[in-house]
């Protein structure tokens, strides 16, 4: 089985983010922290979180990228469990049997995120269209001969759904630096 951990290259993590996630940090999609704000209206730090953030489950801080690990059946229950607390704890879920359902559904689907080979690194793109939150994934492939360790040694995107044609990488850039 495969889940998802929390990975930092480099520290702009904790810049880019209010709450980094610890590295090493099991890991969801995490869109499910937006459902109660308007998108559009996220500025600085939050729309950055909203924009390119992973959740790692027990920090609760963000990442921009995660990294496919082997998981155990152990693994995969206490970070439902986790997550569910957390649910409870820090997003207002009712009580831990309604928290644990939704994080089951939370883990299945970075579960589902988990197609390519162990150690391959992905990125989330997010944006709000017609009221609903859309999420994008990237595998971000390793130069030949490279290891993790530098950000700057990835030269392949794999997309597995269409890009925003409205994105502007200037743009992006700016608005993740702004407060």
């Amino acid at each position: 089985m495969k889940l998802l951990r929390t990975i930092a290259l480099d520290p702009s993590d904790t810049f880019v983010f209010d709450v980094p996630a610890e590295p090493g940090d099991w890991a969801v999609s995490g869109a499910f922290r937006f459902c109660d704000r308007d998108p559009t209206k996220l500025i600085g730090k939050d729309r950055s979180a909203f924009r390119s953030g992973f959740l790692g489950v027990q920090s609760w801080g963000w990442s921009t990228l995660v990294q496919i690990v082997r998981a155990t059946e152990d693994d995969r229950r206490a970070v439902v469990e986790l997550l569910a607390r957390q649910l409870v704890e820090r997003f207002g879920a009712p009580d831990l049997a309604a928290a644990r359902l939704a994080a089951e559904d939370e883990v299945a689907f970075a579960q589902s995120l988990c197609t390519h080979p162990l150690s391959a690194l992905i990125a989330v793109h997010r944006a709000a269209s017609d009221g609903e939150i859309r999420e994008s994934f990237r595998r971000l492939q390793l130069r030949e001969g490279q290891r993790h360790g530098k950000a700057f040694s990835f030269m392949e995107v794999e997309d597995d759904a269409e890009a925003d044609s409205t994105l502007n990488p200037a743009k992006v850039s700016e608005e993740q630096w702004r407060r």
